[in-house]
């Protein structure tokens, strides 16, 4: 256990600690962002075990001067183009975006071929060192990271958005529109999310699909407080070119809340990988049985208590197109989870801690009492996520 008045000194040593060994131990590096000018370029070999002679060249580079708070960070994915040219192209449109001051990871896609994705388990493994390396730099505001993308950029800035919302400030998508069961909209509550698409964009139903995406962005807006933010059109008379200028200057406008009282959240797989934790919440064993299964966790915190649902999820096509067998729309359903096990991660901006905590699961009381703090939280909690704003000083375990 420990005290309140040590918690401060303690997570700035945890953070320390992790900090270090990530440094020490992490075979991919980021250039330092210590001049107000910096242009750094590298190259990261990804495992050959997730995909073979596979070399992501990169250039990093900062626009304006540091803020105090550190730079917002972009990650930008390019079109599906011959890769030189379409990395040549996205360097030159991000240097122009108005979003100063600002830093963007600009990668060039490894290889090329058929059905080769930004959203494919190596790239994963790219962006989850991406993530862990911004939040050790000390040159990024944690609470600023946003994914965008065009075209074949913009189906993975979909997905790998719902996929990392916990991590991100927001992601934009432009000349895209994936089917929802690819990029589940639940993900993006305190995630702000854009996507603009042509209106005569038809390839691959682009239009449509985005279409669908502003549906169910809409709806689930409703009654949520605002917290599905989003900007979602289809630019009139254009197709598959459009303006690519705005997206990233509305996306800076919004912050990360680390700490939302609201967690919607459908763990799905994104080329056979979960996620283990988001937000407050980790998952020490799912309630799916599948390989390929869903679970879906709604958690909404009232006062000092926790009402959180846990249901496995199911899809059932209700429309497919007849040329490419795309899955168009769907139908969600979801049954209450007959089993699992998730640690719920608490502090005192989720919670008063100094009074008893109740944790409602499925309709049933499963925990009711005083929550302690310890440093077995703080440290679990930072090596789960490596997010110095996630270090939690208490958890409530819950198993079914």
């Amino acid at each position: 256990k420990v005290s309140r008045r040590e918690i401060q000194r303690m997570r700035v040593e945890i953070w320390t600690a992790w900090r270090e060994a990530v440094n020490e131990n992490e075979e991919f590096k980021l250039a330092k962002m210590d001049k107000d000018t910096v242009v750094s370029a590298g190259k990261w070999k990804l495992p050959p075990e997730l995909e073979n002679n596979a070399v992501m060249n990169f250039t990093l580079f900062n626009k304006g001067k540091k803020p105090l708070t550190g730079y917002p960070l972009f990650l930008y994915l390019h079109g599906s183009g011959p890769k030189e040219k379409e990395y040549a192209r996205g360097l030159e449109l991000t240097k122009g975006f108005n979003d100063a001051p600002s830093v963007y990871f600009v990668p060039q896609i490894p290889n090329e071929g058929g059905y080769y994705r930004w959203w494919q388990r190596a790239k994963i493994y790219a962006w989850e060192r991406l993530l862990r390396l911004a939040m050790v730099s000390g040159d990024y505001n944690p609470d600023k990271i946003y994914i965008v993308g065009i075209s074949e950029g913009a189906y993975g800035t979909q997905r790998l958005t719902s996929y990392f919302a916990d991590y991100l400030a927001g992601g934009g998508a432009m000349a895209g529109g994936e089917p929802l069961k690819n990029a589940p909209a639940v993900n993006c509550a305190n995630t702000a999310f854009s996507l603009i698409t042509g209106s005569y964009d038809a390839g691959f139903y682009r239009n449509t699909l985005t279409g669908y995406t502003a549906e169910a962005f809409d709806e689930l807006a409703q009654g949520k407080d605002s917290m599905y933010m989003h900007r979602i059109e289809l630019i009139p008379g254009k197709g598959h070119s459009i303006d690519y200028s705005t997206t990233t200057p509305w996306l800076s406008q919004f912050t990360r809340d680390p700490y939302p009282k609201y967690v919607s959240w459908e763990n799905f797989p994104v080329d056979g990988c979960y996620r283990k934790g988001f937000h407050n919440l980790y998952v020490n064993e799912p309630s799916h049985v599948t390989k390929d299964g869903r679970t879906y966790y709604e958690e909404k915190i009232v006062g000092d208590t926790i009402i959180l649902n846990v249901d496995t999820v199911a899809y059932e096509t209700i429309q497919k197109d007849s040329i490419w067998g795309i899955d168009m729309k769907f139908k969600r359903n979801l049954a209450p989870a007959q089993h699992g096990n998730i640690t719920i991660f608490l502090n005192r901006s989720l919670v008063n801690l100094s009074r008893p905590i109740t944790v409602i699961l499925n309709g049933n009381v499963v925990h009711h009492g005083k929550v302690p703090e310890s440093l077995a939280s703080m440290v679990n909690s930072c090596a789960y996520y490596g997010d110095p704003r996630r270090i939690y000083t208490a958890q409530v375990d819950v198993k079914w």
